[in-house]
């Protein structure tokens, strides 16, 4: 073993619709890239912003904890919502005691809600061709 203390990582996997992020939290002093670029700027509305920090700002521990996500696949609401998913999860493998809160903000809940296929024979999922009856 060498000598200095190896600083605590705690990795955990968030996913949404077609998006999967890889979250990794290290108490730190609040920095938070997602795929490195600062969050802020990876996250272009007020809303995302606030989808991606809830999980965080529910357990007050946006200033004590660096976050870097690595994130692909879907859209930016997906992302999102991949990210927040991931940040919830490393959080309660970080402290156990946290899930209770996080569970009853719904942060560890996986959306199950995806694209639904197009049937053949259908012009979409669920829209039929136009009826003639003549």
């Amino acid at each position: 073993m060498s000598a200095k203390k190896k600083e605590d990582v705690f990795l955990a996997t968030g996913r949404r619709k077609t998006s999967s992020a890889r979250v990794r939290i290290v108490s730190g002093t609040g920095q938070f890239t997602i795929n490195d670029r600062e969050a802020d700027e990876y996250c272009s509305t007020e809303q995302l912003r606030k989808t991606v920090t809830s999980p965080l700002e529910e357990v007050e521990l946006t200033d004590k904890v660096d976050v870097s996500v690595n994130v692909s696949g879907g859209g930016v609401a997906g992302q999102a919502g991949a990210v927040r998913h991931g940040i919830a999860r490393a959080l309660e493998k970080m402290d156990p005691e946290l899930r209770k809160t996080l569970k009853k903000a719904g942060h560890l809940r996986r959306d199950p809600r995806k694209k639904e296929r197009k049937k053949t024979g259908q012009p979409g999922a669920r829209k039929r061709f136009q009826f003639s009856k003549r």
